[in-house]
């Protein structure tokens, strides 16, 4: 977790994280959306067909069983417009995990979900696939701290 106390020093602290870890990054965050012209399912399954030469027939099987895991395998044909908030922000994650040893980075998780009032849903969706990436990391404001259940930062 890392909070900042304006978009500035967010912005630099999370293009510095990016910069370091650029080879593993699996970015959350409303400036990378979904395809908008791509149904979910290739939107995900296109990081592990382009990086690992995955057929679309396995990367579609992959992908299926990941959003099994949310029971979201009905939004697998949808696109972008036609998601939920909590939809989109799992198949950001799930899109984000797809990458090889994967360094998770979630940039202000509650503009991409604001009718979440706090972590809760944030950390459900990270323990169903925290088995698909390395190690996660949630960027965003100070003022945001008390919707983390944290004592102290």
């Amino acid at each position: 977790m890392r909070l900042f106390e304006d978009e500035v020093t967010l912005g630099k602290g999370l293009n510095d994280f990016t910069a370091k870890n650029k080879k593993n990054l699996g970015l959350v965050s409303l400036d990378v959306p979904l395809i908008s012209n791509l149904d979910v399912w290739v939107n995900i399954a296109l990081i592990k067909q382009y990086h690992e030469n995955l057929s679309a027939y396995k990367a579609q099987e992959l992908v299926l069983r990941y959003l099994t895991r949310y029971s979201l395998e009905d939004i697998s044909n949808k696109r972008n417009h036609a998601l939920t908030n909590r939809e989109r922000f799992c198949a950001m994650l799930l899109r984000a995990a797809m990458v090889r040893d994967s360094i998770v980075v979630i940039d202000r998780p509650f503009t991409i979900i604001p009718d979440v009032q706090d972590d809760l849903f944030i950390y459900d969706s990270l323990k169903a696939v925290d088995d698909s990436f390395k190690e996660c990391h949630i960027f965003d404001y100070l003022w945001s701290k008390d919707r983390y259940r944290m004592i102290d930062v």
